[in-house]
């Protein structure tokens, strides 16, 4: 695709926000999972390399996410800044056609289209399964330590292990596990003894005289009383073993054609179909929240006609776009509807915002939800504006509203 200097200008400006976006919030996010997995030195006594190797395997999977946010920030605020400065009103002055400011969003949003299915379907998983057989080798040897009496102690994600009492023959006394690992299904395990052992490399935990308790929603607590009852802890196994790996941990080639007898095809098959679904939608959020902001910040317009900012404006829209696409995800597996739904959110969001950039109409909200949530910002702002030093205020660009 060839660009003119119209559209090469507005490409770079387009381009470094949705870096500048990209960079910031992933350095949030690695930040986040650095403090998140903090337990891991403390109880493992891992090097900080290998937890700093750890915390920046997670980041491909927070890429999906971000980089479509970050081109609808790119796109909003570099158009902003041009209607601003009159810019845009200069640009549709000259007789320009509307495809000069369509091109740089569609050239900024298919790469990042393409980035985000590769990431997702090749790179994301591969870095999830390796930063599975880390944290399993981290803990395979380490399930005896973080045994204490009477702590509660988080071995895994929704895995909670407490013991009462160790005794002096290395058996564990009064021990509880809760387990919520598995959607809808909270599984509650109470013994008066169990012991840990090791058998082919793999943890297990054998428990005697208790009780398991399985509570469903919508349904009565069921409760299995055993003599004894093996827990299986094989996924703390080291990575010569064999690590558990989840649907979203699996690349696009293993769902579409995933091995017959995999634990979580037998058990849970609507999560795979649910990923499978989400994995060839989740590429279009780019161009779908880039079309979004066009449409939005996409026409020249003076400050008395615009009702709301048009970066709170596309930020609310592609965050309520995002919900739809998170909601329907989350019921995929259940119901084929919103299997369905899944595509039907992007390709009908692409069809409108085109279609109202195409004939000059903008997305906007009605004028009293956009007017109260104008209000709201400018609340915020003056708030701001109070509190913080003015060289701060400064700095962040930050004024009050407009008396």
């Amino acid at each position: 695709m060839t660009l003119n200097i119209i559209e090469r200008y507005l490409l770079r400006r387009m381009t470094s926000v949705f870096l500048a976006a990209t960079i910031s919030t992933l350095t949030i996010a690695w930040t986040v999972q650095v403090l998140n997995r903090i337990n891991l030195v403390t109880d493992t006594g891992q090097s900080a390399l290998d937890f700093l190797q750890l915390a920046t395997l997670i980041l491909p999977n927070v890429v999906p996410e971000v980089m479509p946010i970050a081109v609808a920030i790119g796109v909003a605020h570099a158009l902003t800044t041009m209607n601003t400065d009159s810019e845009l009103v200069v640009i549709n002055a000259a007789g320009t056609s509307r495809v000069t400011l369509a091109k740089p969003v569609l050239v900024l949003a298919g790469a990042a289209c393409i980035a985000t299915f590769l990431v997702h379907n090749v790179v994301a998983p591969i870095t999830r399964e390796t930063v599975r057989e880390m944290i399993a080798e981290a803990r395979a040897g380490l399930i005896s330590t973080l045994i204490q009496e009477g702590a509660f102690r988080r071995i895994d994600d929704n895995l909670f292990l407490q013991v009462g009492e160790r005794r002096a023959d290395g058996q564990l006394g009064s021990v509880f596990v809760a387990d919520s690992r598995t959607k809808d299904v909270d599984l509650t395990y109470y013994a008066k003894t169990a012991v840990l052992g090791e058998k082919d490399g793999a943890n297990f935990l054998a428990m005697r005289d208790g009780e398991i308790h399985r509570n469903r929603p919508g349904e009565p607590v069921s409760i299995i009383r055993f003599n004894s009852y093996v827990f299986d802890l094989a996924e703390f196994t080291p990575s010569t073993g064999k690590v558990n790996l989840w649907p979203k941990d699996r690349p696009l080639t293993y769902l579409l054609n995933p091995d017959p007898d995999d634990t979580y095809l037998k058990s849970m098959p609507g999560l795979f179909v649910a990923e499978i679904h989400s994995r060839l939608t989740t590429w279009l959020n780019p161009l779908v929240f880039g079309l979004i902001a066009l449409s939005i910040a996409g026409n020249a317009r003076s400050h008395r006609e615009a009702r709301l900012h048009p970066m709170i404006s596309t930020i609310g829209t592609v965050l309520l776009v995002r919900w739809m696409s998170y909601f329907s995800f989350g019921k995929a597996d259940e119901t084929v509807v919103f299997a369905f739904a899944l595509y039907v959110i992007p390709i009908a969001a692409i069809a409108l915002t085109a279609w109202l950039f195409a004939t000059s109409r903008t997305l906007e909200l009605p004028a009293h939800q956009a007017e109260r949530m104008q209000a709201l910002a400018d609340s915020w702002r003056n708030r701001a504006a109070r509190l913080l030093p003015a060289r701060l205020q400064a700095w962040l660009g930050i004024r009050g509203a407009a008396a």
